[in-house]
């Protein structure tokens, strides 16, 4: 596999361009203009003289549905006053945006900011439209234009910008040719890294997150993995505990004589429960001074 490949535990913006509308006609499922990026970064890497897509200047949109009531809460404002029939609507399409980095308005969480409006499959009005953030359900307005967003307005990526992200895109599982994490300018034949283990946890993605994902409405791991915690597996078991073991006991004594007493640290050292917050903090603030 040749590629140019950088490390990331997190993909918030999910990059692919499955998610992404036709930008040469939103009304249809052809793919084909996914031909036309991968044909110019191939060209690249191959020194080939190459041009930018006609579609390069228009924003990247992405189609989703309402299928959430925290989603339908967001068009409250902008269903007010109208009748039924002219109401955004459970299962109706929106359109989704996807704002570059730093193009955030000004005073937002870009972490819990995510534009979307009514569905409209005309792309010269998509930067002419309200968009609302579907967490605050505040309005804003879109540009293509500069590097950064402002008070009201959030810079949105071209497709010019998907495909400079796609060439470069992350890639967390390779390694480069000498087996060290793949940077932004790495090249080549790409390897499987190597990893460590430290520690085991069980996580799932839920379903019902799936689509948000991966149409880039996520922005942060803690939103989409859910933990499932193993009381074998934890800290206390695996790591403070036999730290605690290969430390002589009258040194645990004498650092930690003020939390807690002799009778309590040969039990804990005999596989006794996670103590409270203090005198686990002493504890593992003994083992590491202890060495």
């Amino acid at each position: 596999m040749f590629a140019r490949k950088t490390e990331t535990k997190f993909l918030p913006d999910c990059l692919c361009l499955g998610h992404l509308l036709n930008p040469t006609d939103p009304e249809t499922s052809d793919r084909n203009w996914t031909a036309t990026v991968w044909d110019i970064i191939v060209r690249k890497s191959c020194c080939l003289r190459t041009t930018e897509p006609k579609f390069a200047h228009l924003p990247a949109i992405g189609r989703t549905t309402v299928s959430s009531p925290v989603l339908i809460k967001s068009f409250e404002s902008l269903n007010a006053g109208k009748a039924y029939p002219e109401q955004i609507k459970p299962f109706n399409f929106l359109l989704t945006g996807h704002v570059i980095s730093f193009g955030h308005p000004a005073g937002v969480n870009p972490e819990k900011f995510h534009l979307v409006t009514p569905y409209d499959s005309d792309p010269r009005k998509w930067l002419d439209k309200e968009w609302i953030d579907q967490h605050s359900k505040e309005l804003f307005r879109v540009t293509t234009q500069g590097n950064c967003g402002s008070r009201h307005t959030a810079r949105l990526k071209t497709f010019g910008d998907v495909v400079t992200e796609y060439e470069f895109h992350p890639e967390a599982k390779c390694a480069d040719a000498v087996g060290s994490p793949c940077g932004r300018q790495t090249t080549g034949l790409l390897q499987r890294r190597h990893i460590k283990i430290e520690l085991i946890k069980y996580i799932g993605k839920e379903s019902n997150s799936l689509e948000e994902v991966d149409k880039g409405a996520v922005h942060s791991e803690e939103n989409v993995y859910t933990v499932y915690d193993d009381p074998r597996r934890s800290d206390w078991n695996t790591k403070i505990q036999p730290a605690l073991k290969k430390v002589p006991l009258r040194l645990l004594v004498k650092q930690c004589e003020e939390q807690l007493s002799r009778r309590a640290l040969i039990d804990l050292r005999a596989g006794g429960a996670d103590p409270i917050a203090k005198p686990r903090n002493c504890l593992c603030a003994s083992s590491g001074n202890l060495g």
